[in-house]
Formats: structure tokens, sequence, C-alpha cells
């Protein structure tokens, strides 16, 4: 399998203190770096034979696995994180801190602290919800690899020696093909039916552009190495085409303040994709007109910043 990007969540231009280059590099590189670098190490752990590949490689796919998924999924949720104003107010989630830390300002200097105290250093500081425990609590999770975020175990087996040496010796083969003959699959089929009723991340919704359909970034990026016969659209605002003064090779900027003219060089028998910058407002707005207009349009989810955390080449942008 392959693991999708999921397009920004939150609206750069609009966060306060958190320059637009910041967040971009931070979408792009670290988190486009990470689902790619994913799906690379998917793609050898798919090629390799269990039956013959040696164990140690094994374990060090599966590490790199976990560091760059578990790497996927908080950045994922960073950027879900932000947008907002900061103030807290009311409400459940402050009901429920104020609960398990004494009060509400206890659980922020905690998480600050804690974050404060990564500095200059590598980790996280997440807030979690244990369903054993209903209770929240402050995670540290050092290079990724704490635990899945999101993630509901459905079973477990602990290699640590306690959990072996006094029963098999060094012989952990034969302690884990014991483990495997005592697995209680009834019990553990219950499990996993009990983790499909958790809901995944919320997606980026934009209700108003509902009606409008969309393709996604990787669709595209396959569009485009593949030379196939689409339209192919970057109408981000000028400003914001000049400030990068990148453009995806095979794509053509256009200005979307002037679509009514450059809609005219377009074909109507061939499919368009339009984008943006994050693939919020302007590439769905555009699509939107050039369906109106008769065209077979799309827009395309996650924008000129997906295309590039996906590793698309780039180009300088010609001057308009």
């Amino acid at each position: 399998m392959q693991y999708h990007l999921a397009p920004i969540s939150c609206r750069p231009w609009l966060l306060v203190g958190l320059p637009l280059e910041l967040i971009e590099s931070h979408y792009e590189n670290n988190y486009g770096g990470a689902l790619r670098r994913l799906n690379a190490v998917t793609k050898q752990l798919e090629a390799l034979d269990p039956a013959s590949a040696p164990p140690a490689l094994y374990n060090a796919l599966k590490r790199e696995e976990l560091v760059a998924l578990n790497s996927t999924l908080l950045h994922e949720l960073y950027f879900a994180c932000l947008g907002g104003d900061g103030q807290a107010g009311g409400g459940p989630l402050v009901e429920a801190l104020a609960r398990d830390f004494g009060s509400f300002d206890r659980w922020r200097t905690e998480f600050t602290s804690m974050g404060v105290g990564l500095g200059g250093g590598s980790g996280w500081v997440v807030l979690t919800y244990i369903p054993r425990d209903k209770r929240l609590v402050n995670q540290y999770a050092a290079d990724h690899t704490q635990s899945v975020p999101g993630g509901v175990p459905i079973s477990a087996l602990d290699m640590y020696e306690h959990a072996y040496h006094m029963a098999f010796g060094a012989n952990a083969k034969a302690y884990v093909g014991t483990f495997m003959r005592n697995l209680d699959w009834k019990a553990a089929t219950a499990r996993y039916a009990d983790a499909l009723q958790a809901a995944a991340p919320r997606p980026l919704e934009q209700p108003e552009f509902a009606g409008i359909p969309s393709v996604p970034v990787e669709d595209v990026k396959a569009m485009i190495d593949s030379g196939e016969n689409v339209q192919i659209i970057d109408a981000r605002p000028a400003f914001s085409a000049s400030r990068l003064g990148d453009i995806v090779e095979g794509v053509k900027w256009r200005d979307p303040d002037r679509v009514q003219e450059w809609m005219k060089e377009l074909s109507k028998s061939d499919p368009v994709v339009v984008y943006c910058v994050y693939g919020f407002h302007v590439g769905c707005r555009m699509a939107g007109v050039l369906r109106d207009a008769g065209f077979d349009a799309r827009y395309m989810e996650g924008g000129h910043s997906a295309l590039k955390a996906l590793g698309a080449k780039t180009q300088v942008l010609p001057q308009a």
C-alpha cells in the first residue's frame, strides 16, 4: 500500500508569528519528506520475502517505517492544531483538563514546560486521552517512536527478557512461537471490532465548495509525471506565485483574476485540473467558474505546496 498526503489543515497566511516560509518548509520538507520516506520503506518491505529475509533487516526497516509513519501522523495533527487565537474559553475539553491536571493553568504550564525542555533536542509533547483511565495526559514522544498516535492496540508481544528468559533462556524464537500458539484470536477479533468504532482524524472540510469535484494531489502528480492529456492550471494569485518564484514542471500558471481571458485558451474536450497555493478558496473557486463555463474542471486537493511535499519537480516561474 501507499500512504497519501493530507492537504494542510490550517491556513498558513492567517497564522500570527509563524512566517509563511516556516510553515511551507515544515509542510513540504518535513511532513512531505516523512511521507516520501514512509512510502519508500513500504515498497522495500513489500519486496521482501518474510521466509528468507534476514530478521535484522526486517527490524531495521520496520523501525524506519515506525519513525516515518508516526512523523506523518504527528505532523498532520500539528497542522490541524493551528489556526485559532489561542484562547481556550470554556467547554468540555477545558473542564476535562482542569479535572485531570488540577487546573487548566497547571496543564498549560506542564505542557509548555515539556516543550521548553525539548528545546535544542528532538521530540514531541502530545496531549493524549487514555480510554482505559478516561483521563488526559501529557505524553513525551522522542524520535516519533513512543507510540502510533491515534492507534488502538489489538495484540502486544513483550520481547523484553523478563517475559521469556526464565522459561526459554536465550531461545527467543521458541518463546515467540509459543506466544503465537497461545493467541486468543476471539478476543483479538473483539478488540478489532472495538477499534473499528474509533473515528478517523477529521478531514479538511470546505462545505462552501461541496458541489465542486476534486482530485487527490497524488493523482495529479501522476498525471504530470506520465504526460497525461490533462490541462493542469496553476491558479495561484499573482502575489503568491511571485513570492515563491517557482512552478511545477509541465504546469502553466494563469492569473485567477483574469480567468475570463485565459479560459478561452482551454479545450472543452479535455479535462481541466486547477489548483492554488494550499488548496483552499482560489483553486476551488476557479474550478467552479470553469465548470459554469462548460469545462470538465476539478480542483486539486492540497495546492502547489502539496505537490512540492510529494517531491514534484519545480522550475523558475517564467515572467508573465
